[in-house]
């Protein structure tokens, strides 16, 4: 029976997508022998990884390097690299750039994720709720349930007010290195964030907040997004 191949663009990515958007930002060693494998082929491996959550170990490389043998843990040494020297996060930041006219700024949704860390790592706490070991980050979409900034994570045993005004900044910045004006736009973020600290930083943005309910966003959507750039940013530090 001949196996199945696995589609290289997974639904979202394809080579010329690669090629424009992530291959130029990712940082490549300046000493040692040539990578037996392109930039693009390691970002669809590594793209695999993320989409599927499937074991490092059981990664088909095959199915992505046409013959070229490459042992998995040359895969996660680039992915760690990326992630700890800050090319994935200029991967990120450009992208935004270049798509920011897509985005729906009309408003924008702030929430948090509680996220179990079985394995540990350094953000990891014990969060009650849960009752197991959470990181917890902290996360702005836009009004179409586009997840555009992501905070540093934080141990799971403090809640979403922890540092918010930190963490709140660091976002923004985010945006604004990607040269997304958030002058104006309405924050919706559930009554746990409605602090005067929170809407003493809001203000200091130059934003709105509007403390209620917040507005559903597509799961689906939503709960990819975070594991996406969970995965993706939590190793940086």
């Amino acid at each position: 029976m001949k196996k199945h191949k696995p589609s290289f663009s997974l639904g979202t990515l394809d080579k010329d997508s690669i090629d424009e958007y992530i291959s130029p930002y990712l940082s490549k060693g300046k000493r040692g022998t040539k990578p037996q494998l392109e930039k693009r082929q390691l970002v669809m491996i590594i793209h695999y990884r993320l989409k599927t959550g499937c074991q490092w170990r059981q990664l088909p490389i095959k199915q992505f390097t046409e013959g070229v043998l490459v042992g998995w843990n040359s895969i996660y040494h680039h992915f760690k690299k990326w992630c700890k020297d800050g090319s994935l996060k200029r991967v990120w930041t450009n992208l935004l750039a270049k798509k920011k006219a897509c985005l729906d700024l009309s408003s924008a949704q702030l929430d948090g994720s509680h996220t179990c860390s079985k394995g540990g790592g350094e953000a990891v706490g014990y969060q009650g709720r849960n009752a197991s070991n959470t990181t917890n980050s902290l996360f702005i979409a836009d009004n179409s349930g586009q997840m555009i900034a992501m905070s540093t994570p934080q141990e799971g045993s403090h809640h979403d007010l922890f540092e918010i005004e930190k963490s709140f900044k660091e976002m923004i910045d985010q945006l604004e290195i990607a040269g997304i004006d958030t002058r104006g736009i309405f924050i919706n973020a559930d009554a746990g964030f409605d602090s005067k600290e929170f809407r003493q930083s809001v203000s200091e943005e130059k934003l709105n907040l509007t403390s209620k309910p917040i507005q559903e966003m597509p799961s689906k959507k939503i709960k990819k997004s975070i594991i996406l750039m969970r995965n993706c940013i939590k190793n940086e530090q």
